[in-house]
């Protein structure tokens, strides 16, 4: 298939796709793949599912886009469906997580302007990503994304993922501080997981401070980790919290929700969206969060994912070539010692579709639909061409 028409801006695998049924993509030849990476943790519900197509037929059939100069009443079902379960206050409506960021990034910037701070900073973490827009790149933690893109946009301060020390450090030198935004389990930066009691400690430092805790869960919200968000793992509420991907199972939409003083920041002419929160993309989300409930869909990633971690753990146990093995839920990392980028290709020749993040770490973002017998035959597919990799090496 010739792309030329397309803006060279991806390294596309040569493969094309022409439909889907659960977790399976079928290519132009007709082979069944396992979509172990859900268009990057997009389609949780897995493909063609019959209540979020049903759902987009029918509202394209009443009203796709109307705009937000006039009340819409599916963002209005799906915001307060979103605050039920996140325990948040109030949402922003976005097209994408970097979006979704933004809106983050204007909140705290705004909220430390109104408490008289002149050059408000953000506190973001090394090895992040939060998107490619001019802020959320600057906010990344990847030289790679960023360089060629200078001057980046100002106001943010780095520290290393996970050390608390560093942002009680921070916190004692920058007067300028406002928030911290941060993953919960960093996906783009190689799947890293934080300190037990990390989100805690944040929670608190913030608090002494007069911070916003700001969450980025555009790839660990809606079910990935085993809870619809990350952070009702550590029983803490953030400020704000970010989401996309898995929210609208394909469809474009991010969410930008905020909590007690963070959700009273922004008015009207603060920001906006044309697209953002239309009636086609709401209607669908809404049948996303409320399958992913109904269906105890959390718990499902859970035991799924615990299922793929032991089979890894015991599959792995005494190979150095293996340096590590983490995650949660359905979001799972295997870091080998050297990079690893062709065993993409080797997985899709076994029919399986996985990514490799960070030069080394095989990522696997199933779908959240996932079966015990699916599950299984994903992890002797990534446990024979790791072996076979590694014996080769």
């Amino acid at each position: 298939m010739s792309m030329a028409a397309v803006m060279n801006t991806y390294g596309r695998l040569p493969v094309s796709f022409t439909h889907g049924k659960g977790v399976y993509l079928y290519d132009e030849e007709g082979n069944q793949y396992i979509d172990a990476i859900s268009g990057i943790g997009v389609n949780a519900l897995g493909h063609a599912h019959p209540a979020v197509s049903d759902a987009i037929k029918k509202q394209a059939d009443l009203l796709i886009h109307t705009s937000n100069l006039y009340g819409v009443e599916n963002q209005k079902q799906l915001a307060e469906a979103l605050c039920a379960v996140s325990g948040m206050d109030n949402v922003f409506f976005g097209n994408s997580g970097a979006e979704a960021n933004e809106a983050a990034i204007k909140i705290a910037r705004l909220y430390g302007h109104n408490k008289g701070v002149d050059q408000p900073h953000i506190v973001v973490m090394e090895n992040a990503f939060h998107g490619r827009t001019m802020a959320t790149l600057t906010a990344s933690g990847s030289r790679k994304i960023q360089a060629g893109f200078e001057p980046l946009v100002n106001g943010f301060v780095r520290a290393p993922y996970g050390d608390i020390d560093a942002l009680t450090n921070i916190a004692k030198n920058n007067p300028n501080i406002v928030a911290v935004l941060m993953e919960p389990l960093q996906g783009e930066g190689g799947v890293n997981c934080l300190p037990e009691n990390h989100l805690a400690e944040i929670r608190a430092l913030c608090d002494k401070n007069d911070w916003l805790m700001m969450l980025d869960e555009v790839q660990t919200g809606n079910g990935r980790t085993g809870c619809y968000f990350a952070y009702q793992h550590h029983h803490i509420l953030p400020d704000v919290v970010t989401t996309a991907k898995g929210l609208g199972n394909g469809l474009p939409i991010g969410a930008c929700l905020a909590h007690g003083k963070a959700a009273t920041v922004l008015g009207p002419g603060n920001h906006g969206s044309t697209y953002g929160g239309n009636p086609l993309v709401c209607a669908a989300a809404l049948v996303v969060v409320n399958t992913i409930n109904q269906q105890q869909l959390c718990k499902n990633a859970q035991q799924m994912g615990a299922l793929l971690l032991d089979k890894f753990n015991r599959a792995f146990e005494h190979n150095e070539a293996v340096t590590d093995i983490r995650g949660q839920g359905l979001m799972i990392g295997i870091e080998l010692v050297r990079p690893c980028g062709e065993l993409v290709d080797r997985a899709r020749a076994k029919g399986v579709l996985i990514n490799v993040t960070a030069g080394s770490v095989v990522r696997l973002l199933p779908p959240l639909i996932i079966n015990p017998s699916q599950t299984e035959q994903l992890a002797t597919v990534v446990i024979d061409i790791i072996n076979d990799f590694i014996g080769n090496s």
